[in-house]
């Protein structure tokens, strides 16, 4: 009768452990997610300044300043809706297109040499790599939370408590979807 109490003690904190672990691992998926958040935001805020800045230099590109406001206002309202695919795929079109500004300025000698312009310049590549980073840490914790999720004996525990599994951040594949964050 104690090895069944033992068994039963074992499988009791086997159970809790497991549980706990994913619940962990779990939020630590979400809060890496708001870190690419905080930098897309972060840089959505920069933009208004880069494109008042190239304007005054490039009126003829008309078409990709409004292209560019269209897509910050709707990567906002997916970022403040939470909707996660739409996040990836507006921040792909917001990426491409800020390069689209930046070549423009090569046309421009008067803008790569106007002070705000640099300046603003700066602060978006260094906020693009820390949005790079923010999603490779991302991507790094949905490995650890997938792979755990799929190893055995974890497999039949999530049949029970139905975890489901994180989709990589991929800023090339702006159509993948990424889950939300559900449990």
């Amino acid at each position: 009768m104690t090895i069944l109490y033992i068994i039963l003690g074992v499988l009791i904190l086997y159970v809790l452990f497991t549980y706990n672990s994913f619940i962990r691992l779990r939020n630590q998926v979400v809060n890496s997610f708001s870190g690419i958040d905080v930098q897309l935001k972060r840089r959505n805020d920069l933009v208004p300044n880069l494109i008042g800045v190239v304007k005054g230099y490039a009126k003829h590109e008309k078409s990709l300043f409004e292209s560019i406001a269209k897509t910050r206002s709707a990567l906002s309202s997916a970022l403040e809706k939470q909707d996660l695919q739409k996040v990836s795929k507006d921040d792909a079109v917001l990426s491409s297109s800020l390069k689209s500004v930046l070549a423009v300025a090569e046309n421009y000698p008067a803008l790569k040499a106007n002070e705000n312009f640099l300046d603003l310049q700066k602060k978006i590549a260094r906020i693009e790599n820390q949005i790079a980073a923010a999603r490779r840490i991302y991507n790094a914790n949905v490995t650890i939370f997938n792979t755990k999720l799929e190893l055995f004996p974890n497999n039949i525990f999530n049949k029970l408590a139905k975890f489901s599994q994180f989709e990589l951040y991929s800023l090339e594949d702006g159509q993948k979807q990424v889950k939300k964050f559900e449990h």
